[in-house]
């Protein structure tokens, strides 16, 4: 847990942060004192740069680290992962070399903490939600990969601490800043969406885990020279260093992962879980289970929730497919040449049946005659900022992040329950206003994970 290497220029930019200050104490002529000095969240004036930190600098969180760094209202100050000599992080480093580099979040926060104004966190799932809260705690922003956490309570957790400590908050599901959700909003207030009794959500590809016979976790074998396994490790139980967790393959496992709902879910029902109000299900049914295992997630599953009717919303049946064998039926008013997307969703509404696929891409009506018929009637809905600029945008006050904790917490704990029956199998029943799952003992245990001994700290800011 060493720092690789130190940057005087952060402690050149806190001195002249604090005599900017001095001087605008003193006189009432400054009128870009930033906002936090008045007391109110941590807000970065617009006559400043964000002072960013990069926790995940390899592959997805590198990637979502240099494009935010790169933004002209932010510089980077720190870069953080556990495998900071590996080359996956080789783009990063070479990107903003003038950073202060670490492998562990606590000691750069440690030592830093008053030179950052906000993270990007894009590590896997179940590193998410101790660099989050003790980000949060300190008064960071933090931007975080999807999906939210690793577990139920965990998305419980961070929403709460999104209102307690009052910073912007954003989940990395991009495609939340697109089209498809100003699409989807327009049209429900429209009318052309409406009285939603059902949806067919799919993902046929490959995943990393299909084809593997696991029956136990894999043996040790050395690490890569300069990997912090324990700060990997973070929370859940601790088990040797594999290529069979990483890099990437950590996905395929129930106590690092949540598989492909995880991975995709988040970019194909964000919107329909929105802006339909549909909140959290009382039935959660494994449909199908193709090849359950206790460790990794099965080669396909079908996962039905049963949501309740919601204000003037009917009940609502969302059916989840999975697996490179297990598509979801054909709408019988899609065309026999057309062939559905993959990923995407079929939404069936009272009048009208919608045709999606994943991120931002928007909704056809099918079939396409019906499209055409309809397409000068159609509202047409705004443009918003890009999910990397709306975060940046929020840091400084001047927008709302488009996809807060308590909401894309709510979407992620939907997935959570949904793995929770992927891993269990049969028909859980939950309760909404307990949180609990009431038929399911060990299910409801699930829920709430305890973290490997030493890290329970982060469970209590």
């Amino acid at each position: 847990m060493t720092q690789f290497s130190s940057c005087n220029s952060s402690h050149i930019g806190r001195i002249n942060r604090r005599q900017f200050l001095a001087g605008a104490a003193a006189t009432a002529a400054f009128t870009i004192v930033p906002r936090h000095v008045l007391g109110g969240p941590k807000y970065v004036a617009p006559s400043e740069k964000i002072r960013l930190a990069i926790i995940g600098c390899g592959h997805q969180g590198g990637g979502i680290g240099r494009h935010m760094g790169g933004n002209k209202m932010s510089r980077v100050v720190a870069l953080c992962d556990v495998a900071m000599e590996d080359g996956r992080t080789k783009a990063t480093n070479e990107r903003f070399p003038d950073a202060s580099k670490y492998r562990d979040f606590r000691q750069m926060f440690d030592k830093m903490g008053d030179d950052i104004d906000a993270c990007t966190i894009g590590v896997p799932d179940h590193a998410h939600f101790p660099i989050a809260m003790l980000a949060m705690s300190q008064g960071k922003h933090v931007y975080v990969e999807k999906p939210l956490a690793n577990t139920f309570e965990e998305c419980e957790l961070m929403i709460a601490a999104e209102k307690k400590y009052g910073v912007a908050c954003q989940m990395g599901n991009q495609g939340h800043s697109g089209n498809n959700p100003m699409q989807f909003k327009t049209w429900v207030e429209a009318g052309v969406i409406k009285n939603v009794k059902r949806i067919d959500a799919f993902m046929n590809s490959g995943r990393r885990w299909h084809g593997w016979e696991i029956d136990g976790y894999p043996e040790g074998e050395p690490c890569p020279p300069g990997m912090d396994w324990d700060t990997w490790t973070g929370t859940a139980e601790m088990h040797p260093y594999s290529r069979r967790f990483d890099p990437g393959n950590w996905r395929s496992w129930y106590i690092y992962g949540n598989g492909a709902f995880g991975d995709w879910g988040p970019h194909i029902l964000d919107t329909a879980h929105r802006f339909l109000q549909l909140g959290l299900p009382t039935e959660i049914e494994a449909v199908k289970r193709e090849g359950p295992n206790d460790y990794i997630f099965p080669q396909a599953s079908t996962i039905a929730f049963r949501f309740p009717a919601r204000k003037n919303m009917p009940a609502c049946e969302v059916t989840w497919y999975d697996g490179t064998q297990n598509p979801p039926p054909r709408p019988d008013c899609l065309e026999p040449e057309r062939k559905l997307n993959r990923p995407g969703k079929v939404i069936y509404g009272e009048d009208l049946t919608f045709h999606g696929g994943s991120h931002g891409s928007t909704l056809r009506v099918i079939p396409e005659s019906k499209m055409k018929e309809l397409s000068s009637s159609l509202p047409k809905w705004p443009r918003q900022s890009s999910h990397h600029e709306n975060f940046l945008l929020a840091c400084r006050g001047e927008e709302k992040t488009n996809s807060p904790f308590h909401v894309s917490g709510e979407l992620t704990q939907v997935f959570m329950l949904g793995v929770l029956a992927q891993r269990l199998g049969g028909t859980l029943k939950f309760d909404a206003k307990t949180r609990r799952i009431t038929n399911n003992d060990v299910a409801d245990r699930m829920l709430r994970t305890p973290p490997r001994k030493g890290w329970e700290s982060y469970y209590r800011l």
